[in-house]
């Protein structure tokens, strides 16, 4: 039954330097949710719509909160949807110039967005997307073998 199934609701990234961290949001043009001084430096809030939460957590804190937290770290595609094509370039070339590292400069992808990804501070991938247009979709590339 639909109903029954986990809903998305939120994403927890462990970082290393919370302030490079919010500036980097930041200067992607995300909200910081204001907090209280005393967890400024653990816990930062990532204001999102439609009730989904985005969370920065300092690996301390993270250990307060999963007590199994792993020595090694795997990766995520962390998406924000921008609201023109334009504005994916210039997003790119915004965090590009400050410093940030490009991961993949803006192109037309086949599913009729256009699209980059620069990677934050810990290395996360972060993808800057527009909304898809029908008439900039193509066939996908083939699948890599293995």
């Amino acid at each position: 039954m639909a109903d029954d199934r986990p809903v998305f609701d939120g994403l927890n990234l462990v970082v290393r330097d919370m302030d490079a961290m919010v500036a980097f949001y930041e200067a992607l043009g995300v909200e910081i949710v204001p907090t209280d001084a005393k967890w400024a430096a653990n816990h930062r809030n990532l204001g999102t719509s439609d009730g989904f939460d985005f969370d920065l957590d300092s690996l301390p804190f993270a250990r307060e909160w999963n007590r199994g937290w792993p020595e090694g770290q795997t990766g995520a595609v962390i998406g924000f949807r921008v609201a023109s094509r334009d504005e994916v370039d210039a997003v790119y070339s915004k965090l590009t110039s400050a410093g940030y590292a490009g991961q993949q400069e803006p192109y037309d992808a086949f599913w009729g967005a256009r699209y980059a990804v620069v990677a934050d501070p810990d290395g996360n991938s972060v993808g800057v997307m527009s909304p898809a247009e029908p008439e900039f979709r193509s066939a996908p590339p083939p699948a890599a073998s293995s």
